[in-house]
């Protein structure tokens, strides 16, 4: 260094030689990042290429899932069919050989939530009352003017 710092000093002369020395080292510091933007942008395809590798074995194994599940849903399906043939009592020799063997039809489900406006309004009021159940709906503006807070004059 000391060897190319001497021949700069005499070839260049020491007038001219600092303004050389920082034009040296803005290219090279430009150099630099050149090729530090180089290497990231190569790191970054890299890591690009290994997520696409990734993304492809995830949908792969998502589509042999979705697979497996319709395959084993349409054997659900088929097994299903053939073991409710019997029961949905649409022919009168099939009911009556099932009530033979001792199975029992029972009647179908309903929620009980079903028609719980009607059950609500055969409370008494005084329950209603006593536990807090609103017997009104208000409105939003009337709710606001209800709980707005009075001015004090």
């Amino acid at each position: 260094m000391a060897l190319i710092g001497a021949v700069a000093l005499i070839v260049i002369g020491p007038e001219k030689l600092p303004r050389v020395a920082r034009t040296v080292g803005t290219l090279l510091g430009k150099a630099q990042r050149y090729v530090a933007d180089v290497k990231a942008e190569v790191n970054r395809s890299m890591e690009l290429d290994e997520l696409k590798k990734m993304k492809d074995t995830v949908e792969g194994a998502a589509r042999d899932v979705q697979t497996s599940m319709q395959t084993s849903a349409s054997d659900f399906e088929k097994d299903w069919a053939a073991t409710t043939a019997g029961l949905d009592g649409s022919t009168t020799a099939s009911s009556d050989s099932t009530a033979a063997e001792g199975f029992v039809r029972y009647p179908e489900y309903k929620h009980p939530k079903k028609h719980w406006r009607v059950k609500q309004g055969a409370m008494p009021q005084w329950y209603k009352a006593r536990t807090g159940v609103r017997t009104k709906a208000l409105s939003g503006a009337a709710r606001v003017a209800r709980y707005r807070p009075q001015k004090l004059n």
